[in-house]
């Protein structure tokens, strides 16, 4: 029997942030985690999906050099070398989540499967561990759905795509949402061609105005794209391809490719812990947690995807904080998602923070939208990466409840609407920053400074500054 002041199950980004986190402030801990450490994140998700999009944008770089006087030929891939790539990525960010790493800090790490045997145990191989506080963070896995044919085809998810050394000629993606976009646009710009169905909306979580600019690129680098499908159906072809099927409102849709990935969304692991022993509630979406993020068991804790709402690494981060206050220092913290921000790594990136627009017009309370376009920017002038806009949403006092922006870089320019909205910060803070010129930031000022216009240039100010120019 090993007794700890705190057992984490999982060793993905929030259980490793709380393991860490414990230890180091004092705690004993056990991290039991039965895969690689690191998990999704690392080795299957955020990590090597950044890589090979990455790779793409090389290539794709080379393509479109022409437009700045530059011929370079067409990108020649190598799929073993991709495959190197993002395999080193991975191992040079290893170190960090390996497990000799959490042992310094003090961690017992045990690689094996948990399972509860009562509300305070947890048995982990031939380990039985007792604990204070326990911490569920064992992820999400990839959703398949029930698709005709399926069965017959091997196929992708983001657990094995990264694995691939050979060339892709065709690759079919079945879902429309960041990670099967991310990928379609990846294996496009490295020379395969690509056809996404998708049953609803292409990524339908975000502002359709925005994703309208990520769909026209993508359908300007040649993908082939089927929104609102259905009926899909699957098959073997004689000569060994995958034929796929389905209806759209444009007809019959037909697609034949030599690889299928399958990227319709996650599901959280909540299998095999015999949680009913601990006397904690679940559902194939979860684990049900309170706003301090407890489970029915007031000693068991849970954080990312099991827990949601949001399946982002840096949400497990965020809520794996939230947790330590609550289990070292006895502190009442809640989590608060009123600032919780995405990006889709697509080119152009897609972020978004806060309110959108068809958020605030549903609460009925009168708002403002603002709009700044990526043309209107000398540095995305003289970059030639003009596509894209702003969107801020405002209260008539100048309030910040929401930020969405498409275009290059949109992950890094959402960063200060993310701290404004979650400091309640009045749109008049953005408009007084000083912004280095010329950067691409400048764009966050003037859509800041637009809220003022009509105000400044008004006929009022006009007789205003009339007046005292008397004196």
């Amino acid at each position: 029997m090993i007794k700890v002041d705190v057992c984490v199950i999982g060793g993905g980004s929030g259980g490793l942030s709380v393991a860490a986190g414990a230890a180091q402030m004092g705690a004993t801990v056990a991290l039991v985690e039965k895969g690689d450490m690191g998990g999704d994140c690392l080795n299957t998700g955020c990590v090597p999906s950044k890589a090979i999009l990455a790779a793409g944008y090389v290539a794709q770089a080379a393509r479109e050099a022409v437009r700045f006087g530059i011929h370079l030929p067409e990108p020649e891939v190598n799929w073993q070398g991709v495959h190197d790539h993002i395999h080193g990525v991975i191992a040079a960010i290893a170190p960090n989540d390996s497990q000799q790493r959490f042992e310094s800090f003090g961690v017992n790490v045990i690689r094996a499967a948990g399972q509860f045997e009562d509300a305070h145990t947890l048995r982990a191989g031939d380990q039985l561990i007792r604990a204070k506080y326990f911490v569920l963070a064992t992820g999400s896995s990839p959703f398949v759905p029930p698709i005709e044919g399926l069965d017959q085809i091997d196929y992708f998810t983001n657990e094995n795509i990264f694995d691939n050394t050979e060339t892709v000629k065709h690759l079919i993606i079945i879902g429309g949402g960041p990670i099967g976009l991310e990928m379609a646009q990846a294996h496009r710009r490295l020379g395969a061609e690509v056809t996404v169905m998708e049953m609803a909306r292409l990524l339908t979580k975000d502002d359709p105005e925005l994703a309208k600019i990520v769909v026209q690129r993508l359908q300007d680098e040649g993908l082939h794209l089927v929104e609102g499908g259905r009926n899909l159906k699957l098959e073997r072809t004689e000569d060994g391809l995958v034929a796929a099927y389905c209806e759209s409102d444009k007809g019959k849709q037909c697609a034949i490719g030599s690889h299928l990935l399958i990227a319709t969304g996650r599901r959280a692991n909540v299998n095999g812990l015999n949680l009913e022993a601990a006397g904690v509630k679940y559902s194939p979406r979860g684990v049900d947690v309170d706003a301090r993020l407890r489970t029915s068991n007031k000693r068991i804790f849970a954080i990312g995807d099991v827990a949601g709402p949001y399946q982002f690494t840096h949400m497990a981060a965020y809520q794996a904080g939230i947790v330590i206050r609550n289990m070292l220092f006895k502190l009442p913290a809640k989590v608060d998602y009123q600032a919780v921000p995405w990006v889709t790594y697509t080119d152009p990136e897609l972020a978004h923070v806060g309110m959108s627009e068809a958020d605030a017009k549903q609460t009925g309370r009168e708002v403002q939208v603002l709009r700044w376009q990526f043309d209107e920017n000398d540095r995305a002038q003289a970059e030639k990466r003009t596509e894209g806009m702003i969107k801020v949403i405002v209260t008539p006092k100048g309030v910040i409840l929401g930020a969405s922006i498409v275009g290059i870089h949109a992950g890094e320019l959402i960063q200060p609407w993310i701290l404004a909205i979650s400091q309640k910060m009045k749109i008049g803070t953005m408009a007084s920053m000083i912004a280095p010129y010329p950067t691409l930031a400048e764009a966050n000022k003037r859509i800041a400074g637009s809220f003022y216009t009509e105000k400044l240039f008004s006929s009022r100010t006009r007789a205003l500054v009339k007046f005292l120019m008397r004196f």
